[in-house]
């Protein structure tokens, strides 16, 4: 029976990118119903909204989608799509793989990296609560503030101050810690580090921190620790190899992740998978990069990788293995690669997109 999935085609580079994770996912063999739909800055000029009702409703219905990059705009514009989804939908977990294959240039070559980072996805400065500098209700916000029996007072002037407010509940950590520890169980990993910033931010990143220490004890077999964020990231540049599982809240799961990749090699190597209540959103973790549009030259391999994850939820455990096994092949073997993973980024024999999914296909 074919496992029905949403394939939303995205902007920029999105859609030659979702044509070769199809590809390759179709070339397990695994029988896939694709349901395909749109999203993103084409359709919002369109339709006059970046994400139309029958891509969520697609969603809802099939549980599962495959996302290729949607353009977020920056200061302006519609909010993020990415966010939206996981709010809308639940799905409170990010799982973003960090692994560095061989043959792919980095400065860990020699140790290797083998990281997961587990992103809390709906709370903390991500839930969008802000008020817009000069605002009435930003300033009725800052008065009342001011007004509590507390010495902690915004001291900027009102008409010029912007604020964004971090909720952080027991609930949501206990959530995202669980599955921390959930999948370092079902994977055989070691280690689970929690990263805060709770020598600041007491009453917001020290809940995060206590309820995770807390949770811990529910895994006597999986080691815990935990991390300050900057100490964490100064970590990471220098010894990679030391750390297996990270769980995060939303802002420094963003960034960290970011960083995971720049030591697998880039962004062109890094998947994501976002689950919760209402279902699954598998999704490269870079961007849309529109300057490419077209071109047929930006690595497929993170949303391939992402299509990996979803085979691997969709319980096609063989599948996703090949597929992993064929991609690592191709990126070892160094030919049939985009410019990214070559060791001269301008080497001429560098191949476009769909040229490295063929090579991936060929091999599976």
């Amino acid at each position: 029976m074919a496992h029905e999935v949403t394939l939303i085609l995205g902007d920029g580079t999105g859609p030659e990118l979702a044509e070769a994770a199809r590809f390759c996912i179709d070339a397990t063999g695994v029988k896939i119903h694709w349901d395909v739909q749109e999203a993103g800055v084409d359709v919002m000029a369109r339709l006059g909204t970046p994400i139309p009702d029958s891509t969520l409703a697609s969603i809802r219905r099939t549980r599962c989608a495959l996302k290729a990059p949607i353009t977020t705009p920056v200061g302006t514009g519609f909010r993020s799509i990415n966010v939206y989804l996981r709010q809308e939908l639940g799905l409170y977990a990010c799982i973003r793989p960090c692994k560095l294959y061989p043959g792919v240039r980095s400065f860990f070559k020699d140790v290797g990296v083998d990281l997961v980072i587990v992103r809390e996805n709906t709370e903390d400065l991500y839930a969008g609560v802000e008020f817009e500098a000069g605002k009435p209700e930003t300033s009725a916000l800052i008065d009342h503030i001011n007004s509590l029996p507390s010495d902690k007072k915004i001291k900027t002037k009102r008409n010029e101050t912007g604020i964004s407010i971090k909720p952080i509940s027991v609930t949501g950590t206990q959530n995202i810690v669980r599955c921390a520890f959930d999948y370092a169980r079902k994977y055989r990993r070691r280690k689970v580090t929690a990263v805060h910033k709770a020598n600041i931010m007491k009453f917001s990143d020290g809940l995060f921190l206590k309820t995770a220490a807390d949770l811990a004890k529910d895994y006597p077999e999986i080691e815990f620790e935990e991390r300050i964020v900057d100490n964490m990231c100064m970590q990471l540049t220098q010894k990679p190899e030391l750390y297996d599982v990270l769980v995060l809240p939303n802002l420094y799961g963003d960034i960290v992740s970011d960083l995971g990749a720049g030591l697998i090699g880039g962004l062109g190597m890094a998947p994501g998978a976002n689950i919760g209540p209402g279902g699954a959103v598998f999704e490269a973790t870079h961007g849309s990069a529109p300057k490419y549009k077209g071109l047929n030259k930006v690595n497929p391999t993170a949303l391939i990788l992402s299509g990996m994850l979803m085979l691997e939820h969709l319980g096609e455990t063989d599948a996703a293995r090949r597929l992993e096994h064929a991609v690592a092949s191709v990126i070892a073997e160094g030919q049939a690669v985009t410019y990214d993973l070559k060791a001269d980024r301008n080497d001429p024999t560098a191949v476009g997109t769909r040229e490295m999914a063929k090579a991936i296909c060929d091999r599976l």
